[in-house]
């Protein structure tokens, strides 16, 4: 969310801002509900004060016929100030449901563009894979070893349903314990987070409005998180932090899902897009500062390139276009890994920073130097999503027989184990 403040003397900023990231939304509308909301509020807190007025001059009065009088005026005045405070609290639902549809500000380095097909290659790192036989896909890959019952999970879960078996399985615990031992090194603090969450939270981080029809939803009202994000940032909600603390960074785990809403027919099979996952991500709360977002970002991206590069998986980075920012998001790089199968790349991390636009919804502060209080600004990013990330890991260690060989830095964790098959 950002400051009305600033959306009233940067309006054209914010306009172009809707404009780059394909978002419909009428600033002219917000300001005039904002003109309105502020008009009744003045005439509200007039009737208050006038009644507080009278309330103290009743007691003054010279006689009986002028405490009479007053009082009379007092009741005729509390009926008009209750009308008057439910309009108040109709335009304040109007503005509200406004001012959460406010897109943040894109940095100006991110690129025009419509869609992911106008993400901007960043790097590349690895080999692509050279095969002297034709490749398996995945699917094949974990049926053939056992790794996986596609039409028992889809028995047991419906569509884009799966289990998980044998070294499947082992591989996601494998690959969890890989990244938790890597990033501890880097002080994160690790963190088990619900995926069962209030709406507080979802508002918070961006997620609702606007994403509710990809959010499982509760008979009672509570909503099935699609990331640890929205936990782990719903952790500091309404706290005032202290400057030593920052920044604060947590490596938080979660069961995840989404609905896939939109998504229908693609990837309806494998492991790519399911609606149950398990992820690690990073977060961090830092000062608000553009230049320790900037900073931070950089540092987020690096941490799951390194992952990357010591699993062995090639991939690039792209920068995202304009219209592949979500709501809040200033600035995003999603980490591509090369899938042999499809011959071309598939995201499977995300870094994005968020400047105050979280915190400012959620209420995060910290005191500065000068004792002031101030939003903190956040920023995430994967650290590994499962079972995604199977998908390019198996593909690209397959060999000629239809073994897989396990990445060196996994071995310890499955037991010393070098091959599946």
């Amino acid at each position: 969310m950002l400051d009305i403040k600033f959306i009233r003397e940067n309006a054209e900023l914010v306009k172009e801002a809707a404009q780059k990231k394909n978002i419909a939304f009428d600033v002219q509308e917000l300001l005039s509900a904002d003109d309105n909301r502020k008009a009744i509020l003045a005439e509200v807190e007039a009737m208050r004060g006038k009644q507080n007025e009278i309330a103290d001059s009743v007691p003054r009065a010279e006689n009986v016929e002028a405490r009479e009088k007053l009082i009379a005026e007092s009741k005729s005045l509390k009926d008009i100030l209750q009308a008057k405070e439910l309009e108040l609290t109709a335009a304040m639902h109007v503005w509200q449901a406004l001012m959460v549809q406010v897109p943040n500000l894109p940095d100006v380095s991110v690129p025009e563009g419509k869609e992911d097909s106008d993400n901007v290659e960043v790097r590349t790192w690895g080999t692509i894979p050279k095969f002297s036989f034709t490749p398996k896909d995945h699917i094949e890959l974990f049926e053939k070893h056992d790794m996986a019952d596609f039409e028992r999970g889809t028995k047991v879960a419906g569509f884009r349903g799966y289990v998980l078996k044998g070294d499947g399985a082992r591989l996601v615990f494998a690959l969890s314990q890989f990244v938790l031992n890597e990033l501890s090194k880097e002080n994160f603090i690790p963190m088990m987070v619900p995926s069962l969450v209030r709406r507080a939270p979802l508002v918070g981080t961006g997620f609702l409005p606007q994403g509710e029809e990809d959010l499982y939803k509760t008979q009672d009202g509570d909503f099935l998180a699609g990331t640890a994000e929205v936990g782990t940032m719903g952790y500091h909600m309404d706290e005032v932090l202290s400057l030593s603390d920052l920044p604060k960074k947590y490596l938080s785990f979660s069961t995840s899902f989404r609905r896939e809403a939109g998504s229908h027919s693609k990837d309806t099979k494998g492991l790519i897009r399911v609606h149950e996952f398990f992820k690690w991500e990073q977060v961090i709360l830092c000062e608000a500062s553009h230049e320790e977002s900037v900073k931070f970002h950089e540092y987020l991206t690096e941490n799951s390139e390194k992952l990357m590069q010591k699993l062995g998986i090639p991939y690039h980075v792209v920068l995202n276009c304009g219209g592949d920012l979500g709501l809040g998001q200033v600035k995003k790089y999603d980490i591509e890994a090369w899938v042999p199968s499809q011959n071309t790349y598939r995201e499977t991390h995300s870094a994005s920073y968020f400047h105050d636009f979280q915190t400012r919804r959620l209420n995060i502060r910290y005191k500065d130097n000068e004792g002031k209080l101030r939003f903190a600004h956040s920023l995430n990013n994967t650290a590994i999503a499962m079972p995604r990330i199977l998908v390019p890991l198996v593909e690209n260690y397959q060999n000629a027989d239809g073994s897989i060989t396990i990445p060196e830095v996994l071995r310890p964790y499955m037991g010393g184990k070098e091959k599946i098959g």
